[in-house]
Formats: C-alpha cells, structure tokens, sequence
C-alpha cells in the first residue's frame, strides 16, 4: 500500500542556488520511510492489543544499499510529496521505492534495499509477517 509523506523544504536544507542539497534527499527518504514504517505498525499493533515497538515483534531494519536518480530540483519552499512502496519482498530484505514529486512532478526516484535484523544481535533475521502485512 503506497504511502504519501509530504514536507516543505526549509532554506537550511538547500545550497546557494536555493536548490536541495544532495546529501538531503537521501535524509528526506530514511524520514520518509520511518515515518510509513510507525505509522503502518502502530495500526497493526494497536489491533493486536499491543503498544508500538518495532522491537516488540522481534524487528528492526538497517540500510543495505540505495540508488536515487534525479530528474529536476527541488527548490526552497517547494512541498514535496514522497510516495513510498515496498516492490520487493526477500525472506530477510525488502526494497521501497520512493517518488518525490513537487506539485505533480516528478523530481527524483530512489530504490532502497532494507535488511531486516534481530533487535538484539543486529544480524539478518526473517522478515516477520506483521511487517509485510502493513506495509503491503
């Protein structure tokens, strides 16, 4: 199920030609992707009786790798919108593709390979099924 974070770019966030510096769109996604991943599992969770903790559910999620391909700037002031869906599921990796778009355009695409983890020793661990489920 894909998920929309939206944000206005702030002037710190730019060069001096007003334009996203690059190292922030890779911060605009990992925000982006939290911000799906908590609000998909709180949903869940709260149906199941429990209280938000990824690790609750034996789950926690690093970064493996990241391409992001870009197609026109972001600039201060724009509103971004970051569509974010997961196109791969692995039995202990998964890949979101993410969308930015300013007023319907699209301005960059980024694929991210996410490795899921045990919480505890931080080596790869199955992907647990309430995962999938909301954020499919």
């Amino acid at each position: 199920m894909p998920y929309i974070h939206t944000l206005k770019v702030r002037y710190g966030e730019c060069d001096m030609q007003r334009v996203v510096f690059n190292a922030n769109y890779f911060a605009y996604c990992d925000d982006a992707v939290d911000a799906w991943t908590r609000l998909a599992l709180a949903d869940e969770l709260k149906k199941a009786g429990t209280t938000f903790d990824l690790h609750a559910v034996g789950f926690d999620f690093m970064l493996k790798t990241t391409q992001l391909t870009w197609h026109s700037p972001v600039k201060f002031g724009d509103t971004l919108d970051m569509k974010c869906e997961v196109s791969r599921w692995g039995n202990s990796s998964f890949d979101v593709v993410i969308n930015g778009e300013v007023d319907g355009d699209s301005r960059f695409d980024a694929v991210i390979t996410y490795v899921s983890v045990n919480p505890v020793t931080q080596r790869p661990a199955p992907i647990p099924d309430i995962v999938k489920k909301s954020l499919s």
